[in-house]
């Protein structure tokens, strides 16, 4: 346990150190940066640094960026709301950032500064989910997803488990923001409108280190749970690895693992033949990034922007080969 905690902070700090040889300059006023030099900067601001998929929209999103005439500006909050608001207060105040764009560690608490940036003549835009004061956003339907990954993992459970008196579920989810509650609220209604016999546990965890250790408590108290979902592909796959320390084969039939998005890693799992891992979906990150740099780019330039949703996609091992982020 020990050993894989190191491995995975260690991968971790590579990671970070990859994404921060990617920027030119380590900006003091909220971030890094990319400069490109000419029309300005546009920022992005993820919760937090640890999400696979939000490394992996950076990769997209920065050469359309650039390219436009942008120096491309990101923080890491690291899941604290207050170093979120003062990043973004710095970005207002350098007098040169057209448009901002983020995922908030907590909604209402990034309002006023959302304000103040509207004040400044710089858009804000939101990133999954709206909230008051955005002029637009890349949106992504968290509760909708989540109902369509609980309805497919009810339909295994009827196909597999139709005559159990109850079959235990495990939700590993994201309880930290209020995207992540609509989506754990979406894997629940999802399952419980298709699958009448099932009993969620729903268990707190954003990162892949608490998606592990949330799954290996509830193996400790419910050893039966065959069936467990997350609202993300990191959480998920501290579940994942949870089940395999415990015993679990990898090809289990007994099992079924899923959740909204994947990444690189997620897809290499589905491949396995016979995996647990059954019910994938997809949120791209190729069309994230793209889609928030084009819009980061518009509202920098002045253009009137309007909402673009996001849908996820099903991924099965016939078609992963076309999810993959290169």
């Amino acid at each position: 346990m020990q050993i894989r905690r190191i491995l995975a902070a260690t991968t971790a700090v590579a990671l970070l150190g990859t994404l921060a040889a990617c920027s030119s300059s380590s900006d003091a006023e909220g971030g890094s940066s990319t400069d490109a030099g000419g029309k300005g900067a546009v920022a992005m601001s993820f919760a937090g640094m640890d999400i696979t998929i939000w490394n992996d929209e950076l990769k997209f999103m920065r050469p359309i960026v650039e390219d436009a005439g942008y120096e491309f500006l990101t923080d890491d909050p690291q899941w604290q709301v207050q170093k979120q608001v003062n990043d973004w207060d710095s970005w207002i105040t350098r007098g040169d950032v057209k448009a901002i764009m983020g995922f908030p560690v907590q909604t209402d608490a990034i309002v006023p500064v959302t304000q103040r940036a509207q004040e400044a003549g710089i858009p804000v835009l939101a990133y999954a989910a709206p909230w008051e004061g955005v002029t637009a956003g890349v949106l992504v339907d968290g509760y909708a997803d989540g109902v369509t990954v609980g309805e497919a993992a009810g339909e295994w459970i009827n196909e597999n488990y139709a005559d159990a008196a109850e079959v235990p579920v495990g939700i590993v989810a994201d309880m930290t923001s209020d995207f992540g509650k609509q989506k754990a609220d979406g894997l629940k209604d999802g399952l419980e409108q298709t699958a009448k016999n099932v009993k969620v546990y729903n268990l707190p965890g954003v990162s892949r280190d608490e998606g592990y250790a949330a799954a290996t408590a509830q193996l400790t108290a419910h050893p039966d749970t065959k069936v467990w979902l997350g609202t993300s592909n990191d959480n998920m796959t501290g579940a994942y690895q949870a089940l395999l320390d415990s015993g679990v084969a990898k090809d289990d039939p007994g099992y079924a693992v899923g959740s909204p998005d994947a990444t690189n890693e997620t897809l290499d799992i589905i491949g396995i033949p016979d995996s647990i891992w059954r019910i994938g979906f997809i949120v791209s990150a190729k069309e994230l990034g793209e889609a928030n740099a084009n819009m980061l780019v518009a509202a920098a330039n002045g253009d009137d922007v309007k909402d673009v949703t996001i849908s996820a996609q099903r991924v099965t091992p016939e078609n992963i080969d076309g999810f993959y982020v290169k």
